[in-house]
């Protein structure tokens, strides 16, 4: 029976293009070989929360899938032994339905609707 998981992994940025891409497509190639791809998610470049090997950008592909329970081990093995992967972590999902955005809310409420809404408060006297 297989398993619902989600992969973030963290592609060094110093590599040229086609060595990104190639890192990307070996990895993709491997969930494919042993489970079933729902999404793949390519981030890109962004910036590291902290520096990695004083590398402070990294290039981010999340792949959601379906695969045995073996397999994660398997992944986080590679992910560990490839130079390419700065970083890689897979996470078993409950659901089975994939998230339809993983970008965080944005944050809709302006200056002024959060003016209106805070409590008037008066200015102390002094006495």
């Amino acid at each position: 029976m297989a398993n619902n998981y989600e992969v973030l992994f963290i592609i060094n940025p110093t590599l040229a293009e086609d060595e990104i891409k190639a890192a990307q497509d070996k990895f993709i190639n491997l969930i494919k070989e042993n489970g079933e791809i729902q999404e793949i998610n390519e981030w890109g470049k962004r910036r590291l929360a902290y520096p990695i090997n004083d590398i402070q950008e990294g290039y981010y592909v999340l792949v959601y899938f379906a695969a045995d329970a073996a397999f994660p081990a398997e992944l986080n093995r590679r992910f560990n032994i490839d130079d390419a992967i700065m970083r890689g972590m897979v996470i078993a999902r409950e659901d089975a339905k994939v998230p339809e955005t993983v970008a965080a809310p944005v944050v809709e409420e302006t200056v002024a609707e959060t003016v209106e809404a805070a409590p008037a408060v008066e200015a102390p006297t002094a006495e």
